[in-house]
């Protein structure tokens, strides 16, 4: 993983396992890409690499058919439990990464591209394990991925699943409401919208680019540093490097993906701001912070239903993906779920009698994080 290597090349297909491709392939390979998500794009990866976040042993393993950029699935080796004492490989992963399917081009090829993928992750491998977290499991060529990696011998097991909120957009808002199976959860967001009102003028706002941009991204800045995340040290603000990767994350730059920040005010104010990575018809909505001094009037969820309303009335998305985990309270207001999961991987010729070890380990490590995670919470 430390230096260019290739894998021999199958038909017209060409795999490495290298540095990041050029940028304009990059960009290509996203906007060609089946259900891409924004994560393995050159913009978030960049966006990394300014702040001092890219590890030095990442590498890219990539598919070409023709000279042209097919697949790129960004990737580490780290020690793990689930490695029984060594390495394993994994998909680049951050706080701020919220899937890791490959990206993968669309099209006629689409089989070919991925089975050839395939030998790359083994290759790549050198006979580790992969683990493999925050896989949504039915979207783009994940399905055909996985079903190739069993056709050629990987022993796959699931650590841990859940389903994702997501909100695929209707003909319009009341069509989104009609038949919603939580519709006292807009009761009572009315009511607090009523409340919040008593205390001033609410309105709500959106930017993509400029000052406006600008100005709602130091909002957000503020109002995470001033909560709950602040205080434990976590805040985007709080490390010159994630401070640096929210500049260059949430800033309008050229390229197939876009920035979107949505804001609800309380007389002018802010009080709650959401930021999103926006391309291919979906608006990942990545970081959201409120002020926790109006918790009871929870400004949050009251700005990701005026983002529903906006996303129905203009038509910016198709999809709003929440990129949350397992228990966002975004599973009452969005309608739609998308399956995520955390899998082991072992390619042909390690011992798939170990396949169960690790699963045990690699739930044993997960569940002692999420209890960290909530005492830290608390």
């Amino acid at each position: 993983m430390n230096r260019t290597s290739a894998v021999p090349a199958t038909s017209d297909l060409s795999i490495t396992c290298s540095t990041a491709p050029e940028a304009e392939a990059w960009d290509a390979l996203f906007e060609a890409a089946a259900a891409p998500h924004p994560h393995f794009s050159r913009h978030v990866m960049a966006a990394h690499a300014a702040a001092g976040l890219l590890p030095a042993a990442l590498r890219y393993v990539t598919v070409r058919r023709a000279n042209r950029l097919v697949a790129l699935l960004p990737c580490v080796p780290t020690r793990d439990l689930s490695g029984l004492g060594g390495r394993v490989l994994r998909p680049f992963l951050s706080p701020f990464v919220t899937a890791t399917a490959p990206l993968v081009a669309d099209g006629p090829g689409r089989a070919a591209d991925v089975d050839a993928l395939v030998t790359g992750l083994a290759a790549a491998s050198g006979g580790r394990a992969w683990r493999w977290p925050l896989l949504p499991t039915g979207e783009g060529a994940v399905p055909e991925l996985l079903a190739a990696m069993r056709g050629r011998g990987w022993a796959i097991g699931t650590v841990a699943a859940f389903e994702r909120p997501v909100m695929d957009r209707r003909a319009d808002h009341d069509a989104f409401l009609a038949g919603h199976p939580n519709r006292s959860r807009f009761k009572d967001l009315r009511r607090r919208a009523r409340r919040l009102a008593e205390a001033g003028a609410v309105a709500y706002e959106s930017a993509t680019a400029g000052a406006d941009l600008d100005r709602l991204r130091a909002a957000f800045l503020d109002l995470e540093r001033d909560g709950w995340k602040g205080r434990a040290g976590t805040a985007m603000a709080c490390r010159p490097e994630t401070a640096a990767l929210a500049h260059a994350l949430f800033a309008d730059a050229a390229g197939p993906v876009g920035i979107r920040a949505d804001a609800l005010t309380l007389d002018g104010r802010p009080v709650a701001v959401s930021l999103a990575l926006t391309g291919k018809g979906t608006a990942t909505l990545l970081k959201t912070a409120y002020d926790e001094a109006l918790r009871s009037h929870a400004p949050g969820l009251l700005l990701e239903d005026e983002i529903v309303r906006a996303c129905h009335a203009t038509g910016f998305a198709d999809r709003l993906d929440s990129a949350t985990l397992d228990g966002s309270a975004l599973e009452s207001l969005y309608r739609d779920r998308t399956p995520v999961a955390e899998i082991i991987a072992l390619p042909p010729g390690n011992h798939a009698l170990s396949l169960e070890r690790r699963l045990r380990l690699a739930r044993f490590e997960q569940d002692a994080r999420a209890a960290a995670k909530r005492a830290l919470k608390r």
